[in-house]
């Protein structure tokens, strides 16, 4: 099921360094837990967004691939951390630096994802929006999402092989050493 059309206002909003956004899904992405940081900053209710897929909060101005990597990365039962840009019900955004990690049951059975989000660095913004725009130029001319990422995915994993790193070494060489140290924290 495809988010509702917002139209982005272009407002950026902010949450305090020492706050988390909190959510949880199922193995299909329905939230199942969004914390009161969430709500507050993404401007829905609990009972907006419980049920509701995850991609609610979908900006348009986020490659489709990089979710493409991120849901790969989970499949494979590893965390994975990424720059985000989300959209709140009112059409505004907000920037995140998130860690999704599976979830598992006792029994060691995955139930469904944890995402925990800090405000990112600011310093590497600047970078990742300019590698997300060349994603969403790659992106731009196909009609379907699979189309999209089928096209988009090869240069995220170009760029990956051409400076020999993973996708998480990646990210955490945007920001400054303390940036990705207290992110681990």
């Amino acid at each position: 099921m495809a988010p509702p059309t917002i139209r982005p206002t272009g407002h950026e909003r902010t949450f305090g360094k020492d706050e988390i956004i909190v959510s949880k899904t199922d193995l299909k992405g329905r939230i199942t837990y969004a914390n009161d940081v969430f709500l507050r900053v993404a401007q829905y209710t609990e009972a907006e967004v419980l049920g509701k897929p995850h991609n609610i909060i979908r900006h348009p101005a986020m490659p489709r691939c990089v979710f493409q990597l991120l849901w790969d990365t989970l499949a494979a039962g590893e965390e994975i951390f990424a720059y985000v840009i989300n959209l709140t019900k009112h059409g505004d955004h907000y920037w995140v630096f998130a860690h999704v990690t599976p979830s598992y049951d006792e029994a060691g059975t995955k139930i469904g994802y944890h995402s925990n989000r800090r405000v990112p660095d600011r310093h590497a913004l600047s970078k990742v929006k300019a590698l997300y725009d060349s994603l969403l130029q790659i992106e731009k001319p196909f009609r379907t999402p699979r189309e999209a990422i089928a096209a988009s995915y090869p240069a995220v994993v170009d760029l990956l092989k051409s400076q020999n790193t993973t996708y998480d070494e990646f990210v955490f060489s945007l920001a400054g050493e303390d940036a990705a140290a207290e992110a681990m924290s």
